[in-house]
């Protein structure tokens, strides 16, 4: 029986909201448009299954595809039915592949502590490592055949494959074989380090659900499964889905909207929402409502996506059906703004942006389509003492202590690793100074027949490093030793160089690293250093903003997000839309993808969205982008200001 805090969530929903909540048995597809209350509807669906079977012992599997969605559904989950979260799978598709992996790896000859390259620079020390082993048909730092790679490998294309499959498409047969041998020696040499790169995460989950007993465990273990952002995965994560699922699973619940499909460049696709509808023969429900955004910018995103052919057929008759009001825009809703140049679009809004409070700043965001133009906005919020935040990923710690504290934590999981010793070392020496030899370590660790890690410690303390940092490596010799545990280990060591008057990047780290422990602590528990490591290298080491930043970000780096106020930088042709689309023709797959990319843009505001161009580009005279003249804001009028 549903009570309480859950009971009154569910009585807060709307008619068509309820209707998937409260959807029981057999595959639903959920299109919901921008601010339609999906996560709630998600979450609400998930702990009405908890709450209904408090006896029994299946789990839910739920996928999504930030890290923060995954929080944000935990946490609401965890108030909604406290004490059942627990049997809730919540985790995005890389990080539920790699638990797969941590527990049935062994099957492919995997090791449960294998290391995750998240950075490129990794992944191309390892390619050269590979090139130099493997054959001398290779310059040894030869990188270029890395996004060849890459490419391959996100289309599940194996290294036995990869010839055939390249001269399929037109590449010559000499430079097929090279980069089918390149890809062999890579993968060789990823198995010799038990690494993997985020594309094997997927190909080695993939292997595991061969085997049928194992496919057949994960649909009896998890009874229901929910699928957030449906329409930006790619065809491996689609296909990961069905063999999971096999012929027999059908309690499907995906929450989708093709308006949103923005990320066609890695391997999303319009069109695979249709698939999911017929091969699981799905029900459909729409959630039409916006309740994020003001009436006049919901009229301008509904003009404006119109104009795209490959929609959902169900959308299109919709639209189809009705005429399109004349809605008034409200001044205080959108406004666009108008500049001589790029340079003074970017001063423009720095200025205005400045002239906000604390508390307004920290609810704006400065969107664009490239980070050029985000880079000049944030030079010019910088001279006026603003404080910025950037809405990107970030694979790796800023400052050589934290960098040197993680390589220290994987050389202490994997006493073997080379390459990662290299790491520590250097990271080390660009903070104190002390110039270690590898090779010596290596000979010294041969003859006495003991770990790099033992041998670097007793060698550094003969360097006598500045006293932080021999404290710091005293702290980590104590875990080593399993003398003491990994959060009071990495609290001391923090302590440690905080007590010598730690800089920027030293201090956003420190708070990157704080946010990403209490994350996978309220995520998993407690967890092993193996997993602790593997879960660090799937998040991003952005830090937490101060108070008062501004957030910068790209348009696919702004998706999932809101904020009151909205400023969508560069809208001239060529520009947004880009030089790349507007070379073909209005409906073109390309330029229908920029349009939903201003359509995402536009619906991330809660109050106020303001549009702004500029005349000339780097000196080139720039057209106003068609998306103004769609959305019906191209002339001046009510509510419309131009500078």
């Amino acid at each position: 029986m549903i009570v309480g805090t859950l009971a009154d969530t569910i009585g807060e929903l709307t008619d068509i909201q309820r209707k998937a909540v409260e959807w029981d048995e057999g595959p639903l597809l959920v299109l919901a448009g921008p601010g339609s209350g999906k996560t709630r509807v998600l979450t609400c669906r998930v702990a009405r299954l908890l709450d209904a079977s408090p006896n029994e012992r299946f789990r839910i599997l739920a996928l999504t595809f930030t890290n923060k969605a995954a929080h944000e559904m935990k946490s609401r989950i965890a108030a909604l039915v406290p004490g059942s979260e627990e049997r809730a799978e919540i985790n995005t598709f890389h990080g539920f592949c790699a638990r797969l992996l941590r527990q049935h790896g062994v099957h492919l000859g995997m090791k449960p502590n294998f290391e995750i390259y998240s950075r490129t620079a990794d992944r191309e020390a390892l390619l050269k490592d590979a090139l130099q082993r493997g054959s001398d048909g290779f310059e040894h730092d030869d990188t270029r055949f890395l996004p060849r790679i890459d490419a391959l490998k996100a289309r599940l294309i194996s290294p036995e494959q990869a010839d055939r499959y390249l001269m399929r498409h037109d590449t010559s047969r000499e430079a097929s074989e090279r980069i089918a041998l390149a890809y062999r020696l890579y993968e060789e040499e990823l198995k010799r380090s038990n690494a993997l790169d985020f594309n094997s995460l997927i190909i080695l989950a993939h292997q595991i659900l061969n085997y049928p007993k194992l496919a057949e465990h994960f649909r009896t273990i998890y009874r229901y499964w929910l699928i957030d952002e449906f329409q930006d995965t790619n065809g491996p994560q689609y296909d990961l889905l069905r063999r999971m699922a096999g012929d027999s699973f059908h309690q499907l619940f995906a929450v989708a909207d093709d308006d949103q499909t923005i990320y066609e460049w890695n391997g999303a696709n319009v069109r695979r929402i249709g698939s999911l509808v017929k091969d699981f023969e799905c029900e459909v429900v729409q959630l039409t409502d916006n309740f994020r955004c003001p009436p006049g910018i919901v009229e301008a995103a509904n003009r404006l996506v119109v104009y795209n052919v490959r929609r959902d057929l169900s959308k299109r008759s919709a639209e189809a059906a009705k005429s399109r009001p004349e809605t008034e825009t409200n001044e205080s809703e959108i406004r666009c703004l108008v500049f001589p140049s790029d340079a003074g679009e970017a001063r423009g809004i720095a200025t205005e942006v400045a002239a906000l409070d604390a508390e307004e700043r920290g609810q704006t965001a400065i969107l664009a389509r490239n980070r050029a133009l985000l880079e000049t906005v944030q030079d010019e919020l910088a001279s006026l003492n603003v404080p910025t935040a950037l809405l990107a990923r970030r694979d790796d710690f800023a400052s050589p202590q934290m960098r040197w504290l993680v390589a220290g934590l994987k050389q202490i999981n994997r006493p073997l690793d080379r390459r990662n010793m290299v790491t520590l070392i250097e990271t080390f020496r660009s903070f104190t100074g002390a110039a270690l030899d590898f090779e010596d370590l290596e000979v010294r660790s041969e003859a006495g027949q003991v770990a790099l890690m033992t041998v670097w410690f007793d060698s550094v303390r003969k360097a006598s490093p500045p006293k932080p940092a021999s404290k710091a490596v005293d702290t980590l010799a104590r875990f080593a030793s399993g003398d003491k545990r990994l959060p009071d280990t990495v609290k001391t060591v923090i302590e440690c160089f905080e007590s010598k008057g730690a800089d920027g990047d030293f201090n956003d780290d420190v708070s990157a690293w704080r946010r990403i422990e209490r994350e996978i602590r309220q995520a998993h528990g407690a967890v092993s250093l193996d997993q602790f490591l593997q879960e660090m290298a799937l998040r991003s080491k952005q830090p937490v903003p101060e108070p008062g930043s501004v957030s910068l970000g790209t348009i696919h780096g702004a998706k999932g997000l809101e904020f009151d106020r909205v400023y969508l930088m560069g809208l001239a042709e060529e520009v947004l839309p880009s030089w790349h689309s507007v070379k073909n023709d209005n409906s073109s797959a390309a330029l229908e993808e920029e349009r939903r990319g201003c359509f995402v843009a536009i619906t991330r505001a809660k109050r106020c969205l303001i549009l702004s161009r500029a005349k000339t580009y780097r000196g080139w005279k720039k057209r106003p982008s068609r998306f103004l003249e769609e959305m019906g804001l191209l002339s001046d009028g009510p509510g419309r200001s131009l500078a």
